[in-house]
């Protein structure tokens, strides 16, 4: 099979894509299927070996492939019957979110209704011209310049917190560049605070590495209990706190000037590094708050983030910003060879040089709170005195808490039966916190009738209040 006739009126990497889901579509049986290289798959289809991994970064993105360090890529089949209840239970998320003709609640797509997927495709085209494919460069690991640069200039404020472009790294996905992050810090059998709920992705990742993960949970009243940050800090060797830019997720909480003001100083008072996610720094509803960033000690603080959330499914890409470890993080992202598509880098800088990530932005957070606003009433309406909740400040998702005790897993295998995928809350934690929880997209395709959904969920929880007691 060759693709490069594909090139020529679609792109590589859409073309590998398709072929890759007709492949794991083929897969007959219930067990985990270890899908062909990167090297092996370029070989096949005569095209690079970046253009394989973007497009297995997409799959990876959608929950279809995920990948083993030292082995390779695998599948799940595409399921035509609810998975068991037993089992790991974000495995079974994944494999439910692909069955046919399920409505997937339990997604964090701010981007999903207003990508700039045409922009880029339209930028893409016109930089190839000016970059034919036989004069890129064979490599340039850590990121094409360009797109450093414009991230550079990004995250400056001031003279005295300002980047350089030699200070970016950009990696095919945030997975990738976190676990560099990860080996770089040798963070084994490290404490690290984080934020509690916290994302799975980044809660998998350190668990994965032997990291002591130590949970710092939101209060009732929306804060961080200050009083258990400075007990971890004096108790424990902490290294680093992993902390969200300014709203946190998927709570949708929004610190208080007081509390970011006394938070950065306790760091600092302990010399407790800032590992800052901004994965969802520019989705604010209103006008962006200061960035933890901005106030925190700029010698101990690193920020990564990706461009997905703001851009779509069509630029996965992840992004480190350090001014430190410049030697071993060169060396680890050229080992780990990411090799990315140098013409959609390029396209992303663009975006941001023209304005055209923030006329996006201006365009985008209205309607992401006219959607919240919307998702609101309808849970006020079908839902009631069942769940609480504080309407969320940024993002796509609400965090959502129930007002009397349930098995949150039943909930999520009695919806499966109706053909609803939720996120339980427990998968935002690693000690058993957050059962009571769950979060619930306010985003989705519109191709399923959500109140009916809704009205799903809420015989769900009584249900399953009956059974509890």
């Amino acid at each position: 099979m060759n693709l490069k006739d594909d090139s020529q009126t679609d792109f590589a990497y859409q073309a590998v894509y398709r072929y890759m889901i007709n492949l794991i579509s083929e897969v007959g049986t219930d067990a985990r299927v270890k899908l062909p290289s990167l090297r092996q798959l370029s070989q096949r289809l005569n095209v690079s070996i970046s253009t394989i991994q973007y497009a297995y970064s997409l799959l990876e993105k959608e929950g279809r492939v995920y990948s083993v360090a030292k082995s390779g890529y695998y599948a799940w089949p595409v399921l035509n019957k609810p998975p068991s209840s037993s089992g790991d239970l974000l495995e079974r998320l994944y494999a439910s979110a692909r069955r046919p003709g399920m409505l997937v609640l339990s997604a964090d797509e701010p981007a999903l209704g207003a990508s700039l997927d045409g922009a880029l495709l339209l930028l893409e085209r016109e930089l190839l011209r000016h970059y034919p494919r036989h004069l890129q460069p064979w490599s340039q690991p850590c990121g094409v310049w360009e797109l450093r640069a414009a991230l550079a200039a990004r995250y400056t404020s001031s003279p005295t917190r300002c980047w350089q472009a030699d200070e970016v790294y950009i990696g095919a996905d945030l997975r990738g560049v976190l676990e560099i992050l990860i080996e770089v810090l040798g963070l084994k059998g490290a404490a690290v605070i984080v934020e509690s709920p916290c994302d799975w992705l980044i809660l998998r990742l350190l668990q994965g590495a032997g990291v002591k993960v130590l949970e710092l949970p939101f209060t009732a009243d929306g804060g961080l209990d200050q009083g258990l940050l400075e007990q971890l800090l004096s108790n424990e060797p902490v290294q680093l706190a992993l902390l969200s830019s300014g709203i946190s997720q998927p709570s949708g909480i929004v610190l208080s000037t007081h509390d970011r003001l006394h938070l950065v100083r306790l760091l600092n008072q302990h010399g407790c590094w800032l590992l800052e996610n901004d994965s969802h720094g520019e989705l604010g509803f209103e006008q962006p708050t200061t960035a933890l960033r901005d106030l925190a000690n700029p010698e101990r603080l690193m920020v990564f983030s990706t461009f997905e959330k703001v851009l779509g499914p069509e630029a996965p890409f992840g992004y480190l910003l350090s001014r430190h470890l410049s030697g071993e993080l060169q060396r680890l992202f050229l080992l780990r060879e990411f090799r990315l598509s140098s013409i959609r880098q390029r396209a992303i800088a663009r975006l941001y040089l023209s304005g055209r990530i923030d006329q996006h932005l201006r365009e985008l957070r209205p309607q992401l709170k006219e959607q919240a606003r919307l998702m609101s009433l309808r849970l006020d309406e079908h839902l009631g005195d069942q769940v609480s909740y504080q309407m969320p400040a940024a993002g796509a998702t609400f965090w959502l808490r129930s007002t009397a005790a349930v098995d949150m897993r039943q909930v999520f295998q009695r919806l499966l039966g109706r053909q609803v995928v939720i996120a339980p809350g427990e998968l935002f934690s690693v000690s058993g916190l957050h059962r009571q929880h769950l979060r619930l997209s306010h985003t989705f395709d519109g191709a399923h009738n959500l109140e009916n959904a809704l009205g799903e969920l809420a015989q769900a929880l009584r249900q399953t209040q009956t059974s509890a007691e």
